[in-house]
């Protein structure tokens, strides 16, 4: 999660590691000598056995020679440091582990998550080092993700384990940017680490950057010009033994180097493109997906987050798919920096507990999964399940149809049912649009609070349904769930050889009032299908190489495209309606081209091409 602060007139992004949603829900009060360990609960099993901690700062020398800042916390009694040896968790942090303000004060890991202490008090060494280029670390940065940092992480667990205070099991904790390495330093196989704790976290990088093939310009853009000037501009706390900040200012002469991450993805549109200091495939290189295997063969257990509102939902149950070690998964209603539901301390206690202490508190006889059902703001429903997607998912096609629904100020107002459309005239059965570049999700989206924008829960979506195609249904005779991947196949054409559809999901009220549920794209040029090159769940898989690309055909031939949405969990209420928003720019957050006069498009919903959207419907008595 990242968070913004002005500090040198330079807005900063700054990690507050998870907000780890640590101290915001307390334990449930255990009567005395009672254990208890279940989901978001925990007491009886450990014991706060110190009273304090201390922050001692250094560097770390990697493997070749680069120093890498760290702050270690470890635990006090009566004022004096603990020599036990106990666990590591640490984290590389991309967003400095230590800010120095203008007046001199520094504000710790600690202090942004005062939480953290509630782990040492049990325990626990927890160490922040900036990662490879950043901070006060030396090292120059050529994008992100690289190979070097991965090795890093390697080498810090290693020195940890090694170090008297330590037990020789070490751990990772992060959101994020931090939570990407953890799977990255797992990757590595580093014989001391051996469980980690990703909220967050990205799987595949080309599906985040391009995802259906479209650029996430904003979110590469302001993350990249946010990170680079903190890098180069903004002085990180020095390490203990260089108060005067000489060592610091020197590995900062060395960020100098840093790559802007923009323009080495802006440049690199197709999975296959070439980037990177060495015109290698980047996309391969630097993807956590890349390293499933070396993953499963390293044996480090995973505790994975997801946030219905995140980012990354979709990665998260993809980790979950393709990982083979001991693991367990929690998909919150969250967006990236959302909270509330759980006491999460709690759940990383029991994790690191059971992995890096030996203590068998039950969490992992558990089912694997828990995840929640939106049935309201502010409404908790959580559930357990051993498998993803559900086994008792019932796929259910809802089909685009010509309305009026009644219900809607669009374009089109069409309707949405189970029915199969009747009309055989392919030339009448479709709505036209032309392209509406003004389009858009607005500011405080999923995407948008991903770098440090504060999540607005979407406002009413009736402003961007009334420049757009819609279909409605008719209100529900009951509550309906739907929880999993929605997919949806649209048959289109273009007066334009290419374009960009944007596919939301709402429900809607009998006010009127529609409510963004969840959303998917692709470029139509990036349609072709193939097999994935990981578990999927049978999802359509766009490989979406160079030579993958395909114009849509000059004489109006309507094409289909197939792709999912993110995934979801959210009751529709009875009496309320599902509605499919359809649109050809989101003009705030992603890169359309834009062409002059725009293109004219066609969506059918026809028997020769039946436009519809496949929902994940969870039965009844599932509910």
């Amino acid at each position: 999660m990242t968070r913004f602060f002005v500090q040198s007139r330079l807005i900063v992004p700054v990690t507050m590691v998870a907000v780890l949603a640590l101290g915001l829900f307390a334990p449930v009060a255990a009567q005395d000598g009672e254990r208890i360990s279940r989901f978001g609960e925990y007491s009886g099993y450990s014991e706060e056995i110190y009273d304090g901690y201390v922050r001692l700062s250094q560097y770390i020398e990697m493997r070749d020679g680069t120093r890498i800042a760290a702050d270690i916390f470890r635990p006090t009694l009566n004022g004096e440091i603990v020599n036990d040896p106990v666990p590591v968790i640490f984290t590389q942090h991309r967003y400095q582990r230590a800010k120095l303000h203008e007046d001199g004060t520094i504000q710790t890991l600690l202090d942004d998550v005062p939480e953290l202490a509630r782990l040492i008090r049990h325990g626990y060494v927890i160490v922040a080092t900036d990662v490879r280029g950043g901070g006060a670390s030396f090292g120059v940065r050529y994008g992100e993700f690289t190979r070097e940092e991965a090795y890093d992480a390697y080498d810090l667990t290693e020195w940890f384990a090694a170090q008297p205070w330590c037990n020789g099991n070490v751990g990772m904790f992060g959101i994020s940017y931090l939570g990407i390495t953890q799977y990255m330093a797992a990757s590595t196989q580093p014989p001391h680490l051996k469980a980690i704790f990703p909220q967050m976290a990205m799987f595949d990088i080309y599906s985040f950057a391009y995802p259906g093939g479209v650029f996430n310009e904003q979110f590469v853009l302001e993350w990249g010009r946010n990170t680079l000037a903190l890098d180069k501009l903004i002085p990180a706390a020095p390490v203990d033994d260089d108060p005067g900040g000489e060592l610091r200012n020197a590995a900062m002469r060395e960020h100098a180097g840093n790559w802007n991450i923009y323009p080495m993805v802006q440049g690199a549109p197709y999975r296959d493109s070439l980037a990177g200091p060495e015109n290698g495939p980047v996309y391969v290189e630097r993807s956590p997906s890349t390293y499933v295997d070396a993953i499963n063969d390293s044996g480090v257990a995973v505790y994975h987050l997801g946030g219905w509102y995140d980012l990354y939902p979709r990665a998260a149950l993809t980790w979950f798919n393709n990982l083979t070690v001991p693991q367990k998964i929690v998909m919150t209603p969250w967006s990236h920096d959302g909270v509330g539901g759980f006491d999460l301390l709690a759940e990383h206690l029991r994790w690191f507990d059971y992995w890096l202490k030996g203590i068998d508190n039950g969490i992992m006889d558990e089912p694997p999964i828990v995840y929640d059902v939106m049935t309201g703001p502010g409404q908790y429903d959580w559930r357990t399940a051993d498998e993803w997607p559900l086994p008792e998912t019932q796929y259910t096609p809802f089909y685009l149809q010509a309305g009026p629904s009644g219900s809607a100020e669009s374009v089109n107002d069409g309707g949405l049912s189970l029915d199969t459309p009747s009309g055989d005239t392919d030339q009448e059965n479709y709505d036209a649009y032309t392209v509406d570049y003004t389009t858009t999700t607005g500011e405080g989206n999923r995407w948008d609070n991903g770098r440090g924008v504060r999540f607005h829960n979407y406002p009413a979506m009736a402003d961007l349904d009334e420049k757009a195609l819609t279909y409605t249904s008719a209100p529900l005779d009951a509550d309906t769930q739907i929880t999993g991947h929605p997919v949806v196949h649209l048959w289109v054409s273009s007066s334009a050889d290419d374009g960009d559809f944007f596919v939301y999901l709402e429900e809607v009220a009998p006010s009127g009032y529609s409510r963004y549920i969840t959303e998917g794209t692709l470029r139509a040029s990036h349609r072709a299908l193939h097999d994935a090159p990981y578990n999927y769940v049978g999802l359509p898989y766009h490989r979406s190489f160079e030579a993958d690309l395909v114009p849509l055909p000059s004489d109006g031939t309507p094409v289909e495209l197939v792709f999912d949405l993110q995934p979801t969990s959210n009751v529709f209420d009875a009496g309320h309606r599902i509605r499919i928003t359809i649109t050809g720019a989101d003009d705030e957050n992603f890169q359309t081209p834009r062409l002059d006069p725009p293109p004219t498009v066609r969506v059918y919903r026809s028997a020769n091409y039946p436009s519809h959207i496949v929902l994940p419907v969870i039965p009844a008595e599932g509910n």
